[in-house]
């Protein structure tokens, strides 16, 4: 197992913040400070950063104004959204699920979802990818 770290950008000039070792603790409070320090969280709707990355899981989390809305859309992964702060709907087969802290939903593969933030929201995105 390699330890794989991401790259410093624009956005982020620190950069070198390893995102895959064998064992990672993440202060998910400081990530979420970091979100809310950042200029995309001031300029956009919604502000993200990938806190864990290997080739068969990937974590993100992800935070997002009042009244704000990630689009539809659908993903070729399993994936899981855990709540940490505020409240949002998610959208999907036609049926509204409404999550706050301490809620969590899970989706099979190509199943198209909303995501609508009630409150000033926080989540953790879970990927998996599905077998080759």
């Amino acid at each position: 197992m390699e330890y794989k770290s991401n790259d410093a950008t624009p956005l982020r000039p620190q950069g070198d913040r390893f995102i895959n070792a064998p064992i990672m603790e993440m202060d998910l409070n400081k990530f979420i400070s970091q979100i809310k320090s950042e200029v995309t969280w001031k300029d956009s709707d919604h502000n993200s950063i990938t806190i864990f990355k290997s080739d068969t899981l990937r974590i993100v989390l992800i935070g997002m104004h009042e009244n704000t809305e990630l689009r539809e859309h659908s993903t070729n992964a399993i994936i899981s959204i855990q709540v940490l702060e505020g409240k949002i709907q998610f959208l999907a087969n036609d049926k509204n699920y409404s999550l706050s802290k301490g809620n969590m939903i899970a989706l099979q593969p190509k199943i198209t979802h909303i995501v609508k933030a009630e409150t000033e929201s926080f989540f953790l995105l879970t990927v998996a990818a599905l077998d080759k």
